[in-house]
């Protein structure tokens, strides 16, 4: 009995490119489906929330699957919108390759460079389909152009199916000399192979099947298949070449328990649910399993001899039982009773359940931030609920809708009257009030969105903090902060004698600096600066566990004060391609607005100005830029960076909970003698 192979795929895209209808495709050639259903009139089947239905775009990742050619193909349908990039970036740990969706007449955009660069830096295997060849302006050659300008020479493309006719109703797949196409991209990385294509002399069957897949596996080579979703032209060429040349999850299963939880979904009657990829072992229904958190990996490059005391998980882990494993089509899901290694299954009853988190132990895996939250809104109930519970629940949804996307990060302290959540869009804000009506019933105001800006120290100096007093406690806590270059991150350092204060009291002040990271001085989040524990002692005999999470957050926040915290300000590399006679009033905009710019490339009418903005004086940019170019204008922006505000801009933002820099309130509060914050 021949084995069984699974392969697990992503489909990923700019909006609009037709990956949603490539997966209706495959399910429905591979007849799973009877029908494929159609993004226009809502029916495809992973797009099964309302919401996406509505919207015709895709909101959350979806998982589906298929057989072919004797093989599971597990099918991850991701969101093009850069708004939800965050359910891309989870979705690349559970793949083994992706499919990446170019639409032949728009071409590379903006978001196809962010996802190719993804795929680059976590060195994932993948195919291109060339998608509407049918479409007026289709221009293979021009994709394959555009594509190589973005990649270099780091993968070579192959074509393994060409459009004729391309631009055209009738336009149809002509397949290339497969043998002559594999020859020629592998003879890019071989010389030997080289030479024999210029002899004419193509590598056999067998010297393929052998050096093929390898190439695939280490990016050497990209294949590039050529199609029409919507009248499923090419969809086979695609199901015959996953499954016969693209990496298999059963080639690298193992023995021992180990899968990625890439995705979290809530269900009224089941809770929580949490979709893995198993890299190795077997989950049944009622096993008993431990939800691991992987180590954070260091942000910083830098390392030190002698490093710090590391944090120590003192919780017991407890583990869960699994009360069911669903395999899901969208919005419908079968109970498959056991996921094995290479699948994907989603396993109800984990309550302790995160994205990122593990089953059984960790299977480290390459990631890259796609996403990033910008902007800050505040949340609250509608004035007319007259329900005193209103707020709670709104917490409580927002929390939940939080596991499922981590980037939101709802912030509540008890007490305090707004909740503030992070988003990576607009539109995403738009998404949220829909859900928490339609899920959860209610009714939500949300404000105009703020930037998120950081903060960091700006010279080099202590922090320094005793809490010894009122007895028992004894707690002293030093710090040295040393401000580093932008997009450093936190390192921390510093390893005092065992007898001047315990490890695990060490162990304390480290866990707790991590959690004083989250706000500074002016509430936002500290980064880019190096900080090492120069000091610190605990009594034998008056010191309690938990005095150094007393008196951490005093020390670091005096720290801060004693170096000075600077506002950073987030920055957005911004491409705008106009009429040529746009250029002045483009370069006018982008000075006064406080951005630099590159000599703007003129081809023809068409100007195109490439610049780096400040995003709090562009946020509304795109409306302005439309009307005085009377939507002639294209603007597209991806994150770059931050930079140190000007003396003056920038705003400091509330402060959940109480300020350790107010003494006497905070050692109250955190003793739990005051439960009151305001």
């Amino acid at each position: 009995m021949a084995a069984h192979h699974f392969r697990n795929l992503g489909i990923l895209a700019h909006v609009d490119a037709g990956k949603t209808t490539l997966t209706e495709q495959l399910l429905y050639t591979a007849g799973v489906i009877r029908e494929a259903g159609s993004v226009d009139a809502g029916t495809t089947r992973t797009d099964s929330m309302s919401v996406e239905r509505k919207r015709g775009i895709s909101v959350r990742s979806a998982t589906a699957s298929l057989t072919w050619n004797d093989s599971t193909v597990n099918i991850i349908d991701t969101p093009g919108h850069v708004d939800f990039a965050g359910e891309v970036e989870r979705c690349l740990e559970a793949l083994d390759f992706a499919i990446l969706v170019v639409s032949a007449p728009d071409g590379v955009k903006a978001h196809t460079e962010n996802l190719l660069h993804a795929l680059e830096v976590t060195g994932l295997p993948r195919m291109v389909f060339i998608n509407k060849i049918d479409r007026a302006g289709a221009d293979v050659e021009k994709v394959l152009s555009e594509l190589r300008a973005v990649t270099g020479t780091k993968t070579v493309y192959m074509p393994v199916t060409m459009g004729a006719d391309c631009g055209f109703e009738h336009c149809r797949i002509e397949r290339t000399d497969f043998a002559s196409a594999v020859t020629e991209a592998l003879g890019e990385w071989d010389e030997a192979i080289a030479e024999r294509f210029l002899l004419d002399d193509v590598l056999t069957e067998e010297e393929i099947a052998a050096a093929l897949p390898d190439a695939i596996r280490e990016t050497k080579i990209t294949p590039v298949l050529c199609g029409c979703a919507k009248k499923g032209l090419g969809i086979t060429d695609v199901l015959d070449f996953c499954t016969r040349w693209m990496p298999d999850a059963s080639a690298k299963a193992t023995a021992d328990l180990s899968g990625v939880i890439f995705k979290i979904e809530h269900d009224k009657t089941m809770g929580k649910i949490a979709h893995v990829r198993l890299f190795g072992g077997t989950v049944k229904n009622r096993d008993a399993l431990a939800v691991v958190e992987p180590v954070a990996e260091e942000k910083a490059a830098e390392t030190d001899t002698e490093d710090a005391v590391p944090v120590e998980d003192d919780t017991v882990q407890a583990k869960d039982k699994v009360s069911q494993i669903r395999k899901h089509l969208g919005g419908r899901y079968s109970d498959a009773g056991q996921v094995e290694a290479g699948d994907i299954g989603a396993l109800c009853g984990l309550t302790g359940a995160k994205v990122g988190r593990y089953v059984g132990s960790v299977t480290p895996v390459r990631r890259y931030a796609l996403a990033h939250p910008l902007l800050r809104v505040r949340v609250t109930p509608d004035a007319a609920d007259p329900d005193p519970e209103a707020l709670p629940k709104l917490a409580a949804a927002l929390k939940e809708l939080s596991d499922e996307e981590p980037y939101i990060d709802a912030k509540w302290e008890n007490g305090q009257s707004e909740i503030v959540i992070h988003l990576t869009g607009s539109v995403q804000s738009e998404i949220l009030e829909t859900l928490l009506a339609e899920r959860y019933g209610l009714k939500a105001n949300f404000s105009a969105p703020t930037v998120i800006y950081k903060e960091t120290p700006m010279r080099k100096g202590e922090g320094y903090a005793d809490y010894t007093m009122p007895k028992p406690c004894w707690a002293v806590v030093r710090f040295l902060f040393e401000p580093m270059p932008r997009g450093y991150g936190v390192s921390y350092h510093g390893r005092l004698p065992n007898n001047q204060c315990f490890y695990k009291y060490q162990s304390h002040i480290h866990r707790s600096f991590q959690s004083c990271l989250e706000q500074g001085i002016h509430g936002w989040e500290v980064t880019d600066f190096r900080c090492t524990l120069i000091g610190g002692e605990h009594h034998t005999i008056h010191t309690h566990p938990l005095d150094f999470f007393v008196c951490t957050p005093m020390a670091f926040l005096n720290g801060l004060v004693n170096c000075g915290s600077a506002l950073l300000e987030p920055l957005l590399q911004m491409r705008i391609t106009a009429p040529a006679e746009l250029a002045g009033k483009l370069i006018t905009e982008v000075v006064q607005g406080g951005g630099e710019y590159d000599s703007p490339m003129l081809t023809g009418d068409t100007v195109v100005l490439d610049s780096i903005v400040p995003l709090a004086k562009f946020m509304d940019f795109p409306t302005k830029l439309a009307s005085f170019s009377s939507g002639k204008a294209v603007c597209q922006t991806n994150f770059h960076g931050y930079r140190e505000c000007k003396p003056g801009e920038g705003c400091d933002a509330p402060r959940r909970g109480v300020d350790p820099l107010d003494r006497a309130k905070w050692i109250l509060w955190a003793r739990g003698a005051m439960t009151d914050k305001k």
